[in-house]
């Protein structure tokens, strides 16, 4: 009797090492994340003055693989460990970690969705300010660079949010050969040109208004980012849709393991 008991109670393998299997990925490319930060910060010298870090007046992009690579490592070492030693504590931790990223991302939605002009301020500031700290980190103009390529856009909401950079304003007292310029990544593409022209954007805001579409983008960020948003909404709506439902899949199994665990376990004692 107490064998039937026992058979009809027992760990599903399926589940063991398929929350094995997908955690110790989510592991590994999460040391991976925190490696290539700590790698930029001892290479820009970070690691060596610490105090560094909070001297950037804009966003240092090392941060999201940080804090993205740390999330993932701690959520991987949870559930990976977690299934393969039957540790229903960590298997716990990884549901309720996994939870409260979950409730985050949908309040943040929720959020973003009712307070649709404050995030729009929000995300201008957020623009001014790294526009402000562009020259004072390498990572963060090349996030620059590549955010005004990518959404053909120049500034926060035009190409004279540069004024805010004290090496673009058009100052008198200022020195700097970009004065009244902006960066070349504002400058619209020629395909004629298999090099870039690094300086195509100097002394441009010198020119007139009517003049300066035809060398640059003067539409801002920040309605090019809402146009695109309006434009792969569905693409958009999908990969939120698609994690969330991963999230919840995660959830589901890990608490399937800890009953079985814990079914197991109560077998056992009573045996």
């Amino acid at each position: 009797m107490s064998g039937n008991q026992y058979k009809g109670n027992e760990v599903s393998c399926c589940i063991k090492y398929f929350i094995f299997g997908f955690n110790i990925l989510f592991w590994l490319l999460g040391m991976a994340l925190v490696g290539i930060g700590l790698w930029a910060w001892s290479e820009k010298g970070v690691l060596s003055n610490i105090s560094s870090i909070t001297d950037l007046g804009g966003l240092d992009p090392v941060w999201l693989f940080m804090v993205v690579g740390a999330v993932m490592f701690i959520l991987g070492f949870a559930g990976c460990i977690g299934a393969l030693r039957e540790n229903t504590f960590l298997l716990k931790f990884f549901s309720v970690f996994l939870g409260i990223i979950f409730f985050l991302e949908l309040t943040t939605g929720v959020l973003a969705f009712v307070f649709k002009d404050w995030i729009k301020d929000q995300l201008n500031l957020f623009i001014n300010n790294n526009i402000r700290a562009y020259r004072d980190d390498i990572d963060l103009q090349n996030l620059i660079d590549f955010t005004q390529e990518y959404w053909d856009c120049c500034g926060a909401f035009g190409a004279d949010d540069w004024n805010l950079n004290i090496y673009f304003n058009c100052t008198d007292v200022n020195p700097s050969r970009e004065k009244c310029g902006v960066p070349f990544s504002c400058c619209t593409k020629d395909p004629a040109e298999d090099v870039i022209n690094t300086q195509c954007g100097y002394d441009i805001r010198a020119k007139p208004d009517s003049e300066q579409k035809d060398y640059i983008n003067v539409k801002g960020c920040v309605p090019q980012f809402e146009k695109w948003l309006q434009d792969n909404l569905t693409l958009v709506a999908g990969i939120f849709i698609g994690v969330a439902l991963l999230q919840i899949f995660g959830i589901c199994l890990a608490q399937n393991l800890v009953s079985d665990i814990e079914a197991v376990r109560a077998s056992c004692f009573f045996t």
